[in-house]
């Protein structure tokens, strides 16, 4: 870690930096096995560790190899408790809506469904309704494809929705609308749900795609940053400067 280059306090910034070690380890970490990963002095993990073991974080065994405590469970229990999607969501999708004029919705999947989870869209004569609640074809759509793909669908298509981290869809739920859609990850890169960008078909053009498919893939790597993933495949860039065709669909994007 890099004091100089970390926000926030360093003797914190340390600390958590202990703690995130132990990401993965089931039998511990000697203090040797601590310092090569956070990159720490032995003195210096010792005086912390003192405190994190004071505080129930850590745990030292009589072999020296130190485990995480308890309370890291306690505090995760209480995370899950009070977690709700919507509160880390519902600024992702106004600034998304903000920025496009058009209709941004979360799905979960739900067996062999999806189920529009969240919308916000903006006030326009033509507009898509997606309705809260809603439940559709898993295999239809742009945002269906992404939960497919990364629950582990087979397929060049799926394949490829891995590699570019977006899917698009045209006209395929319904004739006169499009969609573009990411995964959004938590802890572990678990897959959460897919943000999905949708309008109507007649709004939808090259334009308009190289347009908003940086601000879909800039939700979706938010949004995965605030649930405690990993959001380097999401980071817009110009890796896609034209829809691929395999994904364009002709003559078919869709309302999520």
């Amino acid at each position: 870690m890099n004091d100089k280059t970390d926000p926030g306090v360093a003797s914190v910034n340390r600390a958590l930096s202990i703690l995130m070690a132990f990401e993965g380890s089931v039998d511990g970490l000697t203090l040797s096995e601590l310092s090569s990963v956070t990159g720490l002095y032995h003195s210096t993990i010792l005086r912390i560790c003192e405190s994190l073991e004071h505080y129930g974080f850590l745990n030292r065994r009589e072999d020296g190899r130190f485990m995480l405590g308890a309370t890291p469970f306690y505090l995760g229990m209480l995370y899950q408790d009070s977690f709700r999607l919507w509160d880390y969501a519902a600024p992702v999708l106004r600034e998304l809506v903000h920025s496009t004029k058009e209709t941004a919705a979360i799905y979960i999947r739900e067996g062999n469904d999806r189920i529009c989870l969240h919308r916000l869209s903006q006030p326009r004569s033509v507009r898509m309704h997606v309705r809260e609640g809603e439940r559709v074809e898993l295999d239809k759509g742009a945002a269906g494809k992404v939960l497919l793909a990364f629950s582990g669908e087979q397929g060049q298509e799926f394949d490829l929705i891995r590699d570019l981290h977006f899917a698009v869809s045209l006209a395929e739920r319904g004739s006169e609308t499009a969609a573009i859609a990411c995964p959004v990850f938590g802890v572990a890169q678990r897959l959460v749900c897919s943000i999905s960008l949708g309008l109507p078909l007649f709004r939808y053009n090259q334009e308009t795609f190289e347009a908003f498919l940086p601000r879909v893939m800039q939700a979706a790597q938010t949004l995965t940053k605030k649930l405690g993933g990993d959001p380097a495949g999401l980071m817009p860039s110009d890796r896609h400067p034209a829809l691929p065709e395999s994904l364009s669909g002709h003559p078919q994007p869709e309302d999520g």
